[in-house]
């Protein structure tokens, strides 16, 4: 499974690194999500990389690319919200009880997820 995490965090990483290319007018929510999810990323690749998973590395791992994942979908959904004409007409400005609720969901399954990942993920020993 190392090829597809390498795969991940290399996606995700370009993923926020190319956020960060568009127009800066300003700090907007936006650019806090992108700072936000590249600390957890870097944390996850140090994680990884430098300490092998050893010890209570593994859990930061594990919840750092999990919260980076999280931040990945949580403006997925924001975008969808925005540019998918069905659902900005049950959300149109993002407060209304739909993206709520559908945010809600995901952090749910994302929660879930990570508690899971936590008490089920034991890299193998040298």
């Amino acid at each position: 499974m190392s090829g597809w995490t390498a795969v991940f965090l290399i996606s995700t990483l370009a993923t926020v690194i190319t956020g960060f290319l568009f127009p800066f007018g300003g700090f907007t929510p936006a650019i806090g999500v992108g700072i936000i999810t590249l600390a957890t990323l870097v944390a996850a690749l140090v994680a990884l990389y430098r300490f092998h998973l050893a010890g209570r590395w593994r859990i930061v791992f594990l919840l750092c690319s999990t919260a980076s994942l999280y931040l990945n979908v949580f403006v997925f959904v924001v975008q969808a919200f925005l540019k998918v004409p069905a659902l900005n007409a049950l959300a149109p400005t993002g407060s209304e009880p739909p993206f709520a609720a559908v945010q809600g969901v995901v952090l749910l399954a994302f929660l879930v997820a990570g508690y899971l990942a936590v008490n089920r993920f034991h890299p193998a020993t040298a």
